[in-house]
């Protein structure tokens, strides 16, 4: 086992990286920019050195930085988070290279599964079900018109290197086409420095359904049930669940058996995530693949009670896997909103600033809050809005969701405004209730007609 490994992240995520390296006894070490020398991570971890200014690319995205602290501090492993580095392969390299261990799948399937493209003909090969689409990039916009044609509009035209909902373009008809090709392409070339784009069919009214698994050296896979991440503002999550309360048991099973399958085939090990869409017939298409550790992880951990992040750490260090498919079964329900600083009564906008009164009401049963701040902590503008995460795991749907409006009526933050009034809206909302939205529900339904007024579920 590893006796000191490196946090390539900061936030929320950082701090259960550290804890869970603290609870099995190994050194954790951190590394922070200029602007979260205060953060709670930083003063949780063992060791912590400075990589680099504000802006992401001079620190967490430093990887020469990020390695020279490893090697000072004697690290044998780094473990990414989500976000940042966790999807490089260049970095899983550059890890290997310097015999750190990178606590992931491989640099190979990293850049496999990361070309969207690539990725669609893979699981194509492992007989798992896709949405149609091109097969592999398209060169020109005279390609796109012709299978765009031949499968349909509408259409969504993606970045092969995107993610995040960066790169992606609706086109509706023909006449549009032109135009969209170019501006997708010159978004991608911003946002990853690689300008190549597939064509897929826009399917509509579905739902967002992923499913963890994780694999270790010694053939062993385990699936964890699937999350409804189908609650989405601008591609982002907002609100997740497990398990979804439209997919039957045989549903379920279907799905493990494809994702088993599929990882099977990639030869993959550690942690990572196959996202579908499912449509109003229940029929299942393969998105993409994350190779890495999801934000919404604590839910699937929830209604397991495996704790996926020493999973990884032990999968990394050449051990097996601690359990079985028989212990990672459905256990009650739980339920996933995101905290950002950020207001809602005006688009969205970001919300830094000092956070000069908190109140996590916690101490409940089945009632668990992942986040990296503290009274007095400042959020900065730099990084991501999400600033805490607020999960409640019981027994059923009802009892969790009704537990979870009144943690967010308790919840307490002053200094910054936040989406909290937001997410008790969508609670409220006869959509969530029934079960029955989409990935377009929350912008069709909810944003879209009228605007958030209050807390109370009223808009």
């Amino acid at each position: 086992m590893f006796k000191k490994v490196l946090v390539a992240n900061r936030g929320e995520i950082a701090v259960q990286i550290i804890r869970a390296l603290h609870d099995m006894n190994i050194i954790a070490v951190a590394v922070y920019s200029s602007a979260d020398q205060d953060s709670l991570f930083v003063s949780l971890a063992d060791e912590a050195i400075k990589i680099g200014g504000p802006q992401p690319s001079d620190s967490y995205l430093n990887m020469a930085e990020i390695i020279s602290a490893a090697n000072l501090t004697g690290c044998e492993a780094i473990h990414p988070g989500y976000g940042f580095l966790s999807e490089n392969a260049e970095f899983a390299a550059l890890c290997a290279e310097c015999h750190i261990k990178f606590i992931g799948p491989n640099e190979d399937i990293i850049q496999l599964m990361g070309d969207k493209s690539n990725a669609r003909l893979a699981m194509k090969k492992a007989g798992v079900p896709v949405i149609p689409g091109s097969d592999g990039v398209v060169s020109d916009v005279k390609d796109a018109k012709q299978i765009a044609d031949e499968i349909g509009y509408p259409i969504l035209l993606k970045s092969a290197a995107g993610g995040g909902g960066k790169g992606i373009r609706r086109v509706d008809r023909s006449a549009d086409l032109e135009s969209a090709f170019l501006s997708t392409q010159q978004e991608a070339r911003i946002s990853y420095n690689d300008d190549d784009i597939y064509v897929e069919k826009l399917l509509t009214h579905t739902k967002h359904i992923e499913m963890q698994v994780i694999a270790d050296n010694f053939g062993n896979i385990v699936y964890l049930p699937e999350r409804d991440c189908s609650l989405q503002r601008n591609h982002q999550k907002v609100i997740e669940e497990s398990p979804c309360s439209e997919i039957s048991p045989n549903e379920r099973q279907y799905l493990g058996d494809i994702v088993t399958k599929a990882t099977r085939s990639l030869h993959y090990t550690n942690t990572g995530t196959f996202e579908f869409l499912m449509d109003r017939e229940h029929n299942f298409y393969f998105m993409e693949m994350n190779t890495r550790l999801q934000v919404e992880h604590t839910i699937s951990e929830e209604v397991t009670g495996i704790e996926l992040i020493k999973a990884m750490i032990l999968v990394a260090a050449g051990e097996e896997l601690p359990f079985g498919q028989d212990k990672a079964v459905l256990k009650g329900y739980a339920i996933e909103c995101r905290l950002n600083a950020e207001d809602p009564y005006q688009g969205f906008v970001p919300q830094p600033g000092k956070i000069t009164h908190l109140y996590l009401p916690d101490g409940s049963l089945g009632v668990r809050f992942d986040s990296g701040i503290v009274q007095g902590s400042f959020i900065s503008p730099f990084y991501d809005s999400m600033i805490a995460k607020v999960i409640v795991h019981l027994d059923d749907r009802q009892t969790a969701v009704n537990k979870m409006n009144r943690i967010l009526t308790e919840l307490e933050i002053g200094g910054v405004m936040t989406n909290q009034d937001f997410l008790k809206v969508i609670l409220h909302s006869d959509g969530f209730i029934s079960g029955e939205f989409d990935t377009s529900y929350l912008e069709e339904e909810i944003l879209k007609p009228q605007e958030v007024t209050n807390g109370n579920g009223e808009i």
